[in-house]
């Protein structure tokens, strides 16, 4: 008979991305993970980006999840529904839950996040946008937040003489949150480089084509300014994948699908339950944060598994952004400091490697030859 007392809980961790990753690495030791994730491996949407630009960077961004865990288990497969302390899978197997991390994240629109889960069928969707993208000679992104900014780069890098257009229904660039000094600098970078910016630009209606479809066409703004282009992508729209909670937990999930929190980053309502990264409530969304709220739940975690200590709360980061422009361009606001990042630094912390090297040594997976230190271009 088994000893209760040195029986390890499980840990399941629904969703394999920034978050659900680190919170499955950290608590591998110490109970029995379960990992589900219907994509075959990490996807590191950083760079996604820089692939769509230089399809030689998508072996660098998608990472086999074979590595991550010693002791865990990696299952592919989608969580249809989630309730408290059980699992089922759309497959209908369940799995019996001491622990539950909701940790899916969110769906934003290609190129910025994969919409295909498997790693050859997804390598094939990018390698033909970027075909479609180096053919075209007028791009159109609508939406001039960070992805709009770096995607503008990316191709401008890429292929300085296309034109691309940057349009937003905003009358500034990037969003409320941050500096106007930042904005000022990130918009003069980017006029610099060739790239028309048409802000408070309404569309009268939608582009007639799908994003990434080679086709030209015109558009109206609200205010009668004619664009044309033969490519555009959409670079606005970020919605939370919670749909599948069920039982007590559905009633945590907001209007907007995101998962109201507890400063212990618990689901409301429960002890065992935890909301991190993009799906939940907890602060902004970016890869940064949810790697360090998943370090807070396992820390957590282990704390109720071990009975060794009181739980850590929460704590908002201040506004904090780095925006490539490009591999050498760019800039960003750093807490406490008065002084923007300059281009350099931003190409040293971001631009230049995508922070791929961070991921490859998180999941254990050697970089591909003849990738590592470059972009290939």
């Amino acid at each position: 008979m088994s000893d209760p007392v040195l029986a390890r809980p499980t840990v399941v961790v629904i969703g394999g991305g920034y978050a659900g990753v680190n919170a499955a690495k950290a608590l591998d030791d110490v109970a029995d993970v379960v990992l589900v994730e219907p994509k075959d491996a990490f996807v590191h949407n950083v760079a996604s980006l820089r692939a769509l630009a230089d399809p030689s960077w998508l072996p660098r961004i998608y990472l086999p999840y074979d590595r991550l865990l010693a002791s865990g288990r990696v299952i592919r497969e989608r969580a249809a529904k989630v309730e408290a302390g059980l699992v089922t899978l759309a497959s209908g197997a369940e799995i019996a839950a001491d622990y539950i991390v909701l940790a899916t994240g969110s769906a934003y629109p290609f190129p910025a996040k994969s919409d295909v889960d498997g790693t050859a069928d997804a390598h094939a969707k990018v390698r033909a946008a970027h075909a479609a993208l180096s053919a075209a000679q007028r791009v159109l992104l609508v939406g001039a937040g960070p992805v709009g900014i770096e995607l503008a780069g990316e191709i401008k890098a890429a292929w300085p003489g296309k034109h691309v257009t940057l349009l937003d229904v905003a009358d500034d660039v990037l969003g409320a949150r941050f500096r106007q000094d930042l904005k000022d600098e990130l918009r003069r970078q980017l006029t610099g480089l060739g790239v028309e910016l048409l802000l408070a630009s309404p569309l009268r209606k939608a582009p007639p084509t799908e994003p990434g479809e080679l086709q030209a066409f015109t558009v109206v703004t609200e205010s009668g300014t004619e664009v044309a282009a033969d490519i555009w992508f959409r670079c606005y729209g970020i919605a939370p994948v919670s749909d599948y909670l069920a039982g007590d937990l559905a009633a945590a999930r907001q209007a907007d699908g995101f998962v109201e929190v507890t400063p212990f980053l618990q689901v409301t309502g429960q002890d065992r339950v935890f909301a991190v990264g993009d799906v939940s409530t907890a602060d902004h969304k970016m890869a940064g944060l949810a790697g360090r709220q998943a370090q807070l739940v396992a820390a957590n975690i282990r704390a109720l598994i071990t009975g060794d200590g009181e739980l850590t709360s929460y704590q908002s980061s201040p506004p904090v952004i780095i925006v490539p422009i490009g591999p050498d361009g760019g800039s960003g606001q750093l807490p406490g400091s008065d002084d923007l990042a300059s281009p350099e630094r931003v190409a040293q912390a971001k631009g230049r490697d995508m922070m791929v090297d961070r991921f490859t040594e998180l999941l254990g997976v050697a970089a591909p030859a003849g990738q590592a230190g470059g972009s290939g271009r």
